[in-house]
């Protein structure tokens, strides 16, 4: 287990000893069809984690759905701030369904602003986010929700288990890579086009959250909920973004 960190905020109107995660929950999670014994197994699993009387806040990711509707959309001749508020509205109910599935297991709610996350994520053992705003990948929300609760972690939870030097769907040689400096995580993200509803690796706007807090963040499979649970542990897996 990581160790506490001690946090000093006027938001929490006191000291606290507490460990904190954010994890962004890759829209592959959730898929065209959306399992629910997967999502469940899920929240079951990070369940564990807050019963250890830790704080955790999950970001969905729009995956497969909130595409179909955002090429719909474009097709259609919608611009992509329309785009945008589709695919926003898609990960709102895939974090809704997050929700659902910590019934039964722990109290869990959701939040749609960064305003209150902090009294949320203190008052309440989860809380559950999809997108926020036009021209912000979900991966933005992440590291943003990291930085205003002062997450001791972000886990970002894809669909592979880490940064490759390539598309390793694209190309079996392609090579995971343990650490990336975080100037390079820029120049990858600087390299790719960011339209609503693709947002390769992370977008820039995150890499910059990233870069200025220098939050620990590990890139991991959420094929399997252990990934997750041991990277907030601080286990070594996946790839670890670096700031020095």
């Amino acid at each position: 287990m990581l160790p506490s960190t001690l946090y000093t905020n006027s938001i929490f109107n006191h000291t606290e000893q507490i460990l904190r995660a954010v994890v962004k929950l890759g829209g592959a999670l959730f898929g065209r069809d959306p399992d629910p014994s997967t999502i469940k197994h899920m929240a079951s699993a990070l369940t564990r984690f807050v019963d250890e009387n830790n704080q955790l806040v999950l970001v969905a990711g729009g995956g497969e759905n909130a595409r179909t509707y955002i090429n719909a959309a474009r097709k259609l001749g919608a611009e992509e701030s329309t785009c945008d508020l589709l695919g926003i509205q898609i990960t709102r109910a895939n974090a809704e369904l997050l929700r659902v599935a910590f019934e039964g297991e722990t109290a869990a709610v959701s939040a749609r602003s960064l305003t209150r996350l902090p009294e949320l994520v203190r008052a309440n053992g989860v809380v559950v986010m999809g997108g926020l705003q036009p021209g912000q990948s979900t991966n933005a929300v992440a590291t943003l929700a990291a930085e205003i609760t002062r997450a001791k972690i972000l886990v970002n939870a894809t669909d592979v288990d880490g940064v490759y030097t390539e598309d390793p769907k694209k190309n079996p040689r392609a090579k995971l890579l343990r650490t990336i400096h975080v100037g390079k995580l820029l120049e990858l993200a600087m390299a790719g086009r960011v339209f609503a509803g693709r947002y390769e690796l992370l977008d820039p706007l995150a890499v910059k959250i990233l870069e200025r807090s220098k939050i620990p963040t590990r890139f991991v499979s959420l094929s399997n909920p252990e990934n997750i649970l041991d990277a907030i542990k601080g286990k070594d897996m996946g790839t670890l973004v670096v700031y020095d």
